[in-house]
């Protein structure tokens, strides 16, 4: 056992759980202060269901022995049988535990990914059967194409290094085609639906780009020089992004926003992700820069298309998985890049758009058929925090106001104007 790689590997895992709650808070503070809950909850609550289902037959399906001509892996190691603390990986000498636990958090964050795409409307409920459903149908069998031996992507040579379209495009295709089947937010064109918490929205980026260096520099599995060049890459691209997201904005739009450099330091850390390993610095920059300004143009598109993203989880996650795994084929070093790569990154992507689409809305559909996917129109108005969870993320019972002792309106509530609860206070 290499004790310094092990060691790399478990800590990566822990930045890469911390993510989960990052982007809990990432999500809680872009919506209203009635769903901010449900929004917290729908990230964290897949650490629970995941880990579950990764342990009986998760890691079995993506990196078990492969039965199905590079689709999937058998159920060998189901309830992680044979695999002991001493068991090590072929290739780095570090225990598989380890490589279980790190790939785990993977698995965690992609669907917790997609609840973006869903606030404000979802049951709870349905939402759990449906990480569920899709984690086991969707997403290992993915993974196994993009990461085992004989996974088929894997064998065409597509270039994925810690996740482009195993998670950002798997997850950004699974986003559309969930929001496709619950349909709009009531009100999406008659009300202003703005953050709740700037601050949140910052502290959970903040927390996603921490976390990040242990996606995609722990994707190396070893202390070494591949990880090291995929923590710098990170970093410049993240950074590179951002100020392309803020200087589009500012062109369009006329303002630098906080959501603007949020969102575009995560498309830029979502770019890098299959690519940083296989390009320079300067290639870092032009994918970090590329997505920050398509990214940007990416995320008015909705509107003119008519679907409701409600956090732009399409236009950062899958459009940025896009620009990453296609811009590798330009400039990856090494001799690699070429258009016989682009043609294998460019199939790559799209098989899994096409299939995560496709599972996606299927099991949509059938949780929808089931048990209703989406919440009732009462619950939406009333917010769905107090319904699935009998909580609020805020208490404000003991601030009066001008018309009432018992705390804020619901309307005062759900403008976020808190500055008419401060007045009335003093």
């Amino acid at each position: 056992m290499n004790g310094a790689d092990t060691a790399f590997v478990l800590i990566s895992a822990a930045l890469v759980m911390l993510m989960t709650p990052g982007l809990a808070f990432f999500y809680g503070g872009m919506v209203r202060v009635k769903s901010a809950l449900s929004m917290l909850m729908m990230s964290f609550v897949c650490l629970g269901v995941v880990s579950v289902l990764w342990m009986l037959y998760g890691y079995s399906l993506a990196f078990g022995d492969d039965i199905g001509g590079g689709l999937v892996g058998g159920l060998r190691y189901a309830g992680l049988a044979g695999i002991t603390g001493g068991s090590l990986t072929a290739e780095g000498g570090i225990p598989v535990l380890a490589f279980v636990l790190f790939q785990l958090m993977f698995a965690v964050i992609a669907p917790a990914l997609i609840s973006g795409a869903l606030a404000d409307r979802a049951k709870f409920s349905a939402w759990i059967l449906f990480v569920a459903l899709w984690t086991t149908v969707v997403y290992f069998p993915v993974a196994h194409w993009v990461w085992h031996p004989g996974g088929w992507l894997y064998k065409l040579e597509v270039i994925d290094f810690a996740g482009g379209t195993a998670v950002h495009i798997n997850a950004g295709m699974g986003a559309l085609a969930a929001a496709l089947v619950v349909g709009r937010r009531i009100g999406l064109t008659q009300e202003q639906m703005r953050p709740h918490s700037l601050p949140l929205v910052i502290l959970g980026a903040g927390l996603l780009w921490f976390g990040w260096f242990g996606f995609n520099a722990g994707s190396a599995l070893a202390a070494n020089g591949t990880a090291s060049t995929m923590a710098v890459n990170t970093q410049v691209a993240a950074a590179a992004a951002m100020l392309a997201w803020l200087g589009y904005e500012r062109v369009q739009r006329g303002s630098f926003t906080t959501v603007g450099a949020a969102s575009g330091a995560v498309a830029g850390l979502v770019a890098i992700t299959p690519s940083g390993a296989h390009v320079s610095a300067n290639g870092a920059l032009v994918i970090g820069l590329a997505a920050g300004v398509i990214c940007c143009a990416a995320s008015g598109l909705k509107d003119r298309l008519g679907y409701d993203d409600s956090l732009d989880v399409v236009s950062v996650h899958l459009v940025g998985g896009l620009v990453g795994t296609l811009l590798v084929g330009v400039l990856a070093t090494g001799g690699r890049a070429g258009l016989v790569q682009l043609e294998r990154q460019a199939v790559g992507a799209t098989s899994v758009m096409v299939y995560s689409f496709a599972l996606s809305w299927l099991i949509a559909k059938l949780v929808d058929r089931i048990i209703g996917f989406r919440a009732t129109e009462d619950e939406e108005i009333t917010g769905i925090d107090l319904a699935y969870h009998s909580e609020v993320a805020y208490d404000y019972s003991a601030i009066g106001t001008s018309a009432s002792a018992a705390g804020p309106t619901a309307a005062e509530l759900d403008d976020c104007d808190l500055s008419r609860l401060d007045a009335s206070r003093d």
